[in-house]
């Protein structure tokens, strides 16, 4: 008999707002921003800190994301123009201490 799996994986928007939970208690300004059908391609989140600077945030669940072809085409040209993509996958000191490495959406493609 194979054992029950009740266990779901999170909503991409639960792990969203706890990872703005989480920034704003380290003291980022966060804005979402609202992707819509004249606005694709763009991170989900805006961060940024009066230390560490702007983020461009994309958050993802861990297992079965997908980036959007909107988004293979724009991450690359943000960060070639000086704007880093840092894709998130929980509200985790694991995952914040990814924004204080080289972005890491292109770790992402699969």
């Amino acid at each position: 008999m194979q054992p029950l799996n009740n266990k779901k994986e999170k909503l991409e928007s639960v792990i969203q707002r706890e990872i703005i939970a989480m920034l704003r208690e380290k003291e980022w300004f966060v804005k979402v921003t609202n992707g819509n059908m004249y606005q694709t391609g763009f991170p989900d989140l805006y961060a940024t800190h009066y230390s560490f600077g702007p983020r461009w945030i994309e958050v993802k669940r861990p297992k079965n994301y997908k980036l959007q072809p909107s988004q293979m085409r724009d991450f690359p040209l943000l960060c070639a123009n000086g704007s880093g993509v840092w894709i998130l996958t929980a509200a985790t000191d694991f995952e914040y201490k990814k924004l204080f490495k080289k972005y890491n959406w292109y770790q992402y493609i699969w």
